[in-house]
């Protein structure tokens, strides 16, 4: 029962992580988009870019702590 619960924390942790990571891309692509109008396709596409990045290391490692603590 111990390995369960290590393992919900760790992927806990990173699903923490990434959602303060997101949290930061939208504050910065928001700004980004205040400053510069003109330039929010640029910022959008770049914006969704980093967040599959965050989400797709997020995803790593939800499941080494979910394969790790076997």
């Amino acid at each position: 029962m111990v390995v369960g619960s290590v393992a919900a924390i760790g992927a806990g942790l990173a699903a923490i992580g990434a959602g303060i990571g997101i949290g930061q891309i939208g504050k910065g692509a928001v700004e980004g988009i205040a400053r510069q109008p003109e330039a929010a396709n640029d910022i959008r596409a770049n914006m969704i870019v980093a967040a599959a990045f965050v989400e797709a290391v997020a995803l790593f490692a939800v499941v080494v702590a979910l394969l790790g603590n076997g």
